[in-house]
């Protein structure tokens, strides 16, 4: 321990010794950069638009204009359908702006400032994770809030609730992982954009979401039952209105593994190839 005398003064203040950690922990600046991506939403509300007005757009759009003709006639029986369906779809859809924003500040330069600081390199994606949390969440509130005022009513209750919304915010934190490793290899922040909607669309319109999949043809149908979307939507629409759940369950499960396995090594890679 070595020691330094300020001038004007008598008195010896110690130095650090080297042990002495200089940075925070890694979930600290997680924290830190999370309330950043959170604050930068916050100022520039129109980021907001596809957790809150777009979801409520679709439900009002399907439950009104097509509901009375999908469901024959009945627009609250089809509002019991869809509601849980476009639940599960919406927040997986949610995941493309995670990839989108990081390729932004990439190419702001914002990244290259990350780098001149004393933080951990993973700690801006871990940050970016992060606060998309926050909004599934606000897209979840927004969705029950609106459908129950529009006459939805989840029967088996709140626990039914809540479980689908841990079980839609996995599989949407799972699904982001595809964002993105898009994110880190597409050139801009519209090219990600692009080919994630280029993938989700396909997957969320060839589901069970907006209509029963018996309707279907059967070379579509061969599609919709091992579609992640499809065993997602109906493992949510068993957990709030009853019904088999363990079934669609396991197979959420076994596609939120397999995503991880499969995207989160190659984002991570592409991540440190790109920031």
């Amino acid at each position: 321990m070595t020691t330094t005398v300020p001038a004007g003064t008598g008195r010896q203040v110690p130095l650090a010794d080297r042990g002495t950690p200089t940075t925070s922990s890694l979930w600290r600046q997680a924290q830190v950069l999370a309330r950043r991506s959170l604050i930068k939403t916050w100022r520039t509300p129109e980021a907001l638009i596809d957790v809150t007005l777009q979801p409520v757009v679709f439900l009002g759009l399907f439950t009104y204009v097509f509901g009375g003709a999908i469901a024959g006639g009945s627009q609250q029986a089809y509002l019991q359908f869809l509601l849980p369906g476009l639940l599960g779809q919406t927040i997986a859809m949610a995941s493309v702006s995670l990839g989108q924003n990081l390729n932004a500040d990439i190419e702001k330069g914002v990244f290259d400032r990350f780098r001149s600081l004393p933080i951990g390199r993973s700690a801006p994606l871990v940050g970016a994770v992060m606060a998309d949390l926050v909004r599934y969440l606000i897209l979840f509130v927004v969705i029950m809030v609106v459908g129950t005022l529009m006459g939805f009513d989840a029967t088996n209750g709140w626990l039914g609730i809540l479980a689908s919304l841990v079980l839609s915010m996995g599989f949407a934190l799972c699904f982001g992982w595809i964002s993105v490793y898009v994110g880190m290899i597409a050139r801009t922040a519209g090219a990600v954009q692009g080919i994630m909607f280029l993938l989700i669309l396909p997957l969320s319109f060839g589901s069970n979401t907006f209509v029963a999949t018996e309707t279907m043809p059967g070379w579509l149908q061969a599609f919709v039952d091992v579609n992640p979307i499809s065993h997602l939507v109906s493992a949510v629409r068993g957990l709030m209105l009853g019904g088999p759940v363990a079934g669609n369950l396991v197979w959420t499960l076994v596609w939120m593994a397999g995503l991880l396995v499969v995207f989160a090594p190659l984002a991570v890679r592409a991540y440190r190839r790109r920031a």
